[in-house]
This record gives structure tokens, C-alpha cells and sequence, in this order.
């Protein structure tokens, strides 16, 4: 299993739309849970957007804040957490799609020091002790500043971007700082523009991971929370959304046992 860290640029669509739909059709073995982490500094959106503010501050990164200071980090972490399993018709099993909201206003990212490290330990050590796959959402700054400490412990960073001219040009310099970070990084390309997969790579220097179709309608059950139709698991964003998770998983296993050749025999994949 796998953390795995989505990042933005400036002209990407949303990251955090992108991660829900992974999070929502994430193809999950039997027992194994998926948990997205709404990380980005600039404030989360899915508590506004999907879920309609109807939650109020109950749940959500500020609540970690307060915990760090206790001593209770690692038992508050499950309790902040919101099933999202219903979200998806037919979901495999009951709570196994699983957020952690964001901070709803940029002032609280001040106090969130010990929550990013703590978060990176508490990841790592979710994936290894139970399997669970982690998709942390760092929106366009999270990569860098104090709560890189994520992207820096996940076993691979994915730069959104979409194949237009503004976003790959606008591109370029956040793959290059994000490699001299963290090494080699991938790329899920939104395909809203006219350039093929193998143009981004050349223009990016990065692997494409994964295509994701540019559907907006689609996309705004994800972030404004509209009504969602019938079949919409069964809609070309959410198979695809599919595809790419299991894509991204094969990546990050690929990477860490290329990074620490000792995982490989536990993962299966050759060295």
C-alpha cells in the first residue's frame, strides 16, 4: 500500500476535486481502507463544497492542532476523520473511504507545526501497520514551507496539471522544485487542452502517471456538492479516476522499492 501526494500548480484545476475522485473510486482490497488528508495550507474546500457545510468545525485539521499540545495525536487523528463511503454506491465495505477535513480559514495554518509532523509520522505509520492506502491533498503550497514534511515522507509526489499552454508553462519551474525536493515526481494530466501525454513529458520532463478527462459537470458533484446523477460512479471521471489510482499505487511501489530494495520482496515488485 501507499502514501501518496497529489500537488497543484498555478492553472491547475483542483486538486482537491481530483482527490476525491480517486478517494471515491480508489480500487480497495478487501479490509484495506482509503484516506484522504486535506493538507493544503490555503484551506480546505471539500467541507464548503461536497459536503455543504452541514458539519461545521467538528472534524478537521484545527482539532489536531489542540490534540498535538495534549499528548493525544495519534488517538485524536481517528476521531477527526469522516466516512465518506456513501458518497459511492456500492462501496465495498462500510467506512473504507475515509477524510480528514482541512482548516477552513489560512490564519489557522500558523499553528500547524507539529500537525504536519505528525501527520507524516501517523501516515507512515498507517500504511505500514494496516495497509492503508493515504492520499494527501497539498494543494498548490503544500509542497513547500512546513508542511512539505508530507510530500518529503510520501512515497511519491503527483503534480495535477492540465495539458493546456498556460498550465505547462506555468508548470515547469514547480516539477523542477518539487524534484530538487524529493526526487523524481509524476504527472496526472487533466485533459482539457490539445497537447497528447508524450508532449507533457517532453515539455515537463516527468512521467504521466495517469489521464483523467476534463468533465466539469462531473467535477462539480466534487467540489460545489451538486446533485449527484445516477450511474455517476459509472461516468468517464470516475472510471478513470479508478484506473489512475491503481496506476498511482503501482508507481509508488515501483519508487519505494527502487528508493529501499528491501521492500521489494515485500511488495512483490522487482527491484
Amino acid at each position: 500500500m501507499a502514501v501518496i501526494a497529489l500537488a497543484g500548480c498555478s492553472g491547475a484545476p483542483g486538486v482537491t476535486t481530483t482527490a476525491l475522485a480517486l478517494l471515491l473510486s480508489w480500487p480497495l482490497e478487501s479490509g484495506r481502507k482509503m484516506i484522504l488528508a486535506e493538507c493544503d495550507p490555503d484551506g480546505g474546500a471539500v467541507l464548503h463544497g461536497l459536503l455543504q457545510g452541514g458539519l461545521g468545525d467538528r472534524h478537521g485539521l484545527p482539532n489536531l492542532s489542540v490534540a498535538a499540545r495534549k499528548g493525544e495525536f495519534g488517538e485524536a487523528f481517528w476521531r477527526q476523520l469522516i466516512d465518506l463511503s456513501g458518497e459511492e454506491k456500492g462501496s465495498e465495505s462500510p467506512a473504507d473511504r475515509l477524510l480528514l477535513p482541512g482548516i477552513t480559514d489560512t490564519g489557522q495554518a500558523a499553528s500547524l507545526g507539529s500537525v504536519w509532523k505528525g501527520l507524516a509520522q501517523m501516515f507512515r505509520g498507517i500504511e505500514a501497520d494496516h495497509g492503508h492506502d493515504v492520499l494527501v491533498d497539498l494543494g498548490r503550497r503544500g509542497a513547500f514551507g512546513p508542511s512539505a514534511v508530507l510530500a518529503d515522507q510520501a512515497d511519491t509526489v503527483i503534480v495535477v496539471v492540465r495539458n493546456t499552454l498556460r498550465c505547462l508553462q506555468s508548470a515547469q519551474g514547480r516539477v523542477r522544485q518539487l524534484e530538487e525536493r524529493v526526487g523524481d515526481v509524476g504527472l496526472l494530466v487533466i485533459d482539457q487542452g490539445p497537447y497528447p501525454a508524450g508532449e507533457v513529458q517532453r515539455v515537463l520532463q516527468a512521467p504521466v502517471v495517469a489521464t483523467l478527462p476534463y468533465a466539469p459537470d462531473d467535477a462539480r458533484v466534487l467540489s460545489d456538492g451538486d446533485p449527484q446523477p445516477r450511474h455517476y460512479t459509472r461516468t468517464k471521471l470516475m472510471k478513470a479516476s479508478r484506473t489512475a489510482g491503481a496506476l498511482m499505487v503501482q508507481r509508488a511501489a515501483v519508487r519505494r522499492s527502487r528508493l529501499d530494495p528491501r521492500t521489494a520482496l515485500a511488495s512483490g515488485v522487482p527491484g
